[in-house]
């Protein structure tokens, strides 16, 4: 039987190859030109230079939303200059009509689709795949991220740049200076891949340089125009940067009776530009105590959850490790590394050989761990990436982990010859057809580990379709039995999985209401027995109106054939038996506000049955307030309620996580947040200080506690200080 998945994925892959992928670049026709700054320019949000004046403007630009047939209503001007040392960019977003803008907050990296904002998105290898974005809101909060997979946008990236905004009554400026040694770019190249971005929210207007069909986002690099270099951009030199930090503080275990552990901790990273568009990153004893905890959720899953990489030194070029295979599917997965063991040290080869081949190698190691009997291990990760036609491409993988040292409390023994590894090895193509309507990969990984017996591989595919109106896609996969990627996330193993969707969207015309449609989605599993095991079949309709709220009605039936033992609350301890039989309906509706109120809402309802022939009620929200742009207040609550037969009877579970986020300027922040989960019977508290004294250059103060509710007795408490600095050659 798994003979008919194998040839099924050959099929699919056949059908990718067949596609085309080559043509000419879509919006080519669009050119800006930009030369050497006539003159200095001061990052003030003032345009009195005369190198502006001199400078080329990009205007005219085009309607994405509500329709992509016309030109804008509101008008944007965008110029750029450079010298030696720094790219420059001046933009001038003029108001349609009168009022305020609006913005979440100062917050860097804020969400776009609640913030009047302009965006810059950048194809500096001119290849449609790669490149880097930076943007700031009206109020001048920063945005800046590096792009991957041909439009999306990492925000965990975070880099040296300066940037400004000043406000008009009809207008808002924004000015940066974007240093040529924060950014890779192919050495001697004359044309980049360009767009400009703009959101404003009072028109409901979402608007770009170059045309975006709407189905696309507008970071989409196949949809890039072309910015013309006068000469080529100056070579940065060298270009080492060296980011030590200093870090104290003090951990408290009040549950486990332990004496106050003060930590006193020094360690640095390193940047050395092997090439214009080639980079080493190095790390000594790295500590990533400002990172924000994760946020809890309820956990009705049988399978492990999936919580993602924050660590700043995993994020660039992360795309070439961590986006190997698919969600469900990841032989790479960074957090893996260093989160129940401490990192010694590190390093990391990651970027562009030229415009077709991108490299990937990186090597972690982490010391022992007593407590958890766990042995010192290394880490290492080679990925390799071809690009085929203008944007599909072909890429390998190897990940390999091992033991080294003695087995703490093991009597001398060593790890290393005790066979403790895993290795794994992969094979994958993604095709981006040059207009992006075909998307699809097919995918072959291997896995390796001592004493391994049975079938250790994985093979899949998919392949999408994404008009204006319709989208499609198929998927299939299959995990062996033994197959195991132990720095991966593969939550679920011996199975196949089929799974169709489909989405179709009308424009009516309507001054209320933007586009409307039905969904589909299917996800059919099946044991290697090729035995039924679960059918997950969603229904949806889903309504948007032209002031960005969205109305979202949906039905599903599940069917469950359990494989293994499982507690339905993830809280008793009791559990139903494996190979019980288990199939319900349930009904649900969505609805989230529109972004442009100071007062924001969103509301999620889920009601039907569940495992054993019981019931579940949820009952998800959001609500937050802004004083504009300095405060944003927020309150999210989950509830289920399990209606069970005994031995679990009623069982009822709260989350509830009130936040503050105040930003005093655009480079002082302070965020408070606690978290209420009644499955887990924990409270948790995070505060954390940020000031950013310079760019990329930050103090921290977090306070962190964790609390049993009743009676609110502490559990643990940590406090750090940590400073960095990044220097730069």
């Amino acid at each position: 039987m798994g003979k008919k998945i194998g040839n099924g994925c050959c099929i699919l892959l056949g059908i990718l190859l067949s596609i085309p992928v080559l043509g000419q670049k879509i919006n080519e026709d669009y050119k800006l030109h930009i030369k050497r700054a006539s003159s200095p320019v001061i990052i003030d949000g003032i345009v009195d230079e005369q190198a502006w004046k001199d400078a080329e403007v990009a205007r005219d630009f085009y309607m994405i939303l509500p329709m992509d047939t016309s030109f804008s209503q509101v008008e944007t001007e965008v110029m750029m200059t450079f010298d030696e040392e720094r790219l420059y960019l001046l933009v001038i977003n003029h108001h349609a009509v009168p009022g305020p803008y609006y913005v979440e907050s100062l917050r860097r990296d804020f969400s776009f689709g609640k913030n009047d904002n302009f965006l810059l998105f950048m194809d500096t290898f001119d290849d449609q795949t790669n490149g880097f974005s930076f943007g700031a809101n009206a109020a001048g909060a920063q945005w800046d991220g590096i792009m991957y997979e041909g439009g999306r946008v990492d925000l965990s990236w975070d880099n040296k740049w300066v940037s400004k905004v000043k406000n008009y009554e009809d207008k808002w400026v924004f000015e940066a200076a974007i240093p040529f040694k924060s950014i890779r770019y192919k050495k001697g190249i004359r044309e980049w891949g360009i767009n400009f971005s703009r959101l404003d929210l009072k028109t409901t207007e979402k608007s770009s340089w170059a045309p975006v069909p709407r189905q696309f986002p507008s970071a989409s690099l196949a949809y890039t125009g072309v910015l013309v270099w006068e000469e080529a951009p100056p070579e940065p030199g060298m270009n080492v940067s060296v980011i030590p930090y200093v870090m104290g503080g003090r951990v408290k275990d009040h549950e486990g009776g332990l004496p106050t552990d003060y930590q006193n901790r020094v360690g640095v990273d390193a940047k050395i530009a092997v090439s214009s568009s080639l980079n080493l990153d190095l790390t000594v004893n790295p500590d990533f105590s400002q990172v924000e905890v994760d946020r809890q959720i309820t956990n009705l899953d049988r399978f492990e959850l999936f919580f993602p990489e924050r660590r700043q030194f995993f994020l660039e070029n992360g795309d070439l490790f961590a986006n190997f295979g698919y969600e469900t599917i990841r032989p790479f997965f960074s957090r893996r590394i260093g989160l129940n063991a401490p990192i010694q040290f590190g390093a990391r080869l990651s970027g562009k050989i030229n415009r077709d081949w991108r490299i990937g190698a990186m090597n972690m190691q982490t010391g022992q761990v007593e407590e958890t009997l766990t042995p010192a291990q290394n880490f290492t990760v080679m990925s390799a990436q071809r690009r085929v036609g203008q944007r599909s491409n072909i890429a390998a993988i190897f990940v390999n982990k091992t033991s080294m040292g003695e087995l703490p409390g093991n009597n001398g023994v060593d790890a290393a010859t005790n066979g403790a590894y895993n290795r794994n090895l992969g094979l994958e193509y993604n095709l981006a057809s040059s207009n992006n309507l075909w998307t699809g990969k097919a995918l072959f990984l291997k896995s390796f580990s001592p004493n391994q017996s049975g079938e250790s591989m994985v093979h899949a595919a998919n392949l999408k379709y994404a008009s204006g109106n319709l989208t499609w896609e198929w998927k299939h996969e299959y995990v062996s039995p033994q197959y195991t990627a132990e720095v991966g996330y593969v939550p679920r193993n011996g199975y196949y999985r089929v799974n169709p969707n489909a989405a179709y969207l009308f424009f009516p015309k309507s001054k209320k209401i933007l586009n409307h449609g039905p969904t589909v989605n299917t996800s059919l599993f099946y044991n290697t027995g090729w035995e039924q095991t679960d059918n997950i079949t969603e229904l949806g309709y889903t309504m948007r109106f032209r002031s960005q709220s969205t109305l979202t009605a949906r039905y599903t039936y599940n069917r469950i054939l359990l494989q293994q033992a499982f507690d339905p609350t993830n809280f008793s301890g009791d559990t139903l038996a494996a190979f019980t039989d288990h199939t319900w309906n349930s009904v649900g509706v969505q609805y989230v506000s529109k972004p442009q109120s100071l007062f924001t809402y969103s509301i999620s309802s889920q009601y039907g049955g569940y495992f054993a022939q019981g019931e579940r009620f949820n009952l998800t929200g959001e609500i937050g307030y802004r004083f504009q742009p300095y405060v944003g207040l927020s309150l999210t609550g989950n509830y289920n309620q399990l209606d069970l037969p005994e031995p679990w009877g009623d069982t009822r579970f709260w989350l509830v996580g009130p936040r503050v986020d105040v930003t005093f300027t655009n480079t002082l922040f302070f965020t408070a947040f606690a978290q209420y989960n009644e499955q887990i019977d924990n409270i948790n508290l995070n505060t954390r200080f940020q000031w950013r004294f310079k760019p990329a250059s930050d103090l921290y103060l977090v306070f962190t506690d964790n609390y049993l509710p009743a009676p609110f007795y502490v559990k643990n408490r940590t406090l750090a200080l940590k400073f960095t600095y990044w220097w730069t050659w």
